[in-house]
């Protein structure tokens, strides 16, 4: 089987209009609404139609047009860069990097995406606080999960999901040792929350502190 029919299969098998991550919410509200509905109460059933229809634009899943270019880095999440800086280092991503921080508002997709091609080369969830998500202390403190992708030039770039002040499920679909490609669906986080890339220090970051991005679709550097 060749890569590329690799890449359709685990692609498809997220591509939902609606990540099915939201049907336990989407469906409870929905019978609750038509039950409003029936029972006559008609100032409750707008509340609540509402609010359906609420959860079910959270959840969206819309396609995306990956930008050309081969070394191009795409944004892993919807959201708004905060911050941008040099460190040296991070748990499973020792060396110097360049850290992209993306903060995801309730109005952001929440559906996270493959930054750079390559192979998963470690996955590790580790629990924590909820703190307020575009807080900095929120890296360190907050449930997140991360993801090492190690690509086939031999670099690592590390991507970390990261838990906020009201989301509290962090959704992974990857597992270790799987190929994955730039731009696919790699899992989400419910309801707020903030996503960090770690990128090799020679890589070029063309993204600036408050720039808005789309997953899988935005560049925001190139790989050397």
């Amino acid at each position: 089987m060749t890569d590329k029919r690799k890449q359709k299969i685990s692609t498809d098998r997220h591509a939902s209009i609606i990540v099915r991550e939201g049907w336990p919410f989407i469906f409870p509200l929905a019978i609750l609404t038509v039950a409003t509905f029936f029972a006559g109460n008609i100032y409750g059933v707008v509340p609540v139609g509402i609010l359906t229809l609420f959860v079910v634009w959270f959840f969206r899943n819309p396609e995306r047009s990956l930008p050309g270019g081969e070394k191009t880095i795409v944004s892993p999440a919807d959201g708004k860069i905060i911050n941008i800086e040099q460190i040296s280092g991070v748990d499973l991503l020792p060396s110097p990097s360049r850290k992209i921080s993306i903060f995801m508002n309730l109005h952001d997709v929440h559906v996270n995406r493959i930054p750079y091609g390559g192979t998963i080369r470690s996955i590790r969830y580790t629990k924590g606080k909820f703190l307020a998500a575009n807080l900095d202390k929120a890296s360190e403190l907050n449930e997140r999960n991360a993801v090492l992708i190690h690509t086939p030039s031999g670099e690592n770039i590390l991507v970390i999901q990261i838990a906020g002040l009201v989301a509290r499920r962090i959704v992974c679909w990857l597992t270790e040792s799987t190929v994955v490609h730039k731009g696919e669906r790699f899992g989400m986080i419910r309801f707020g929350s903030r996503v960090e890339i770690f990128l090799p220090v020679q890589a070029t970051v063309s993204a600036k502190i408050g720039d808005k991005v789309l997953a899988g679709k935005t560049k925001i550097g190139e790989m050397p």
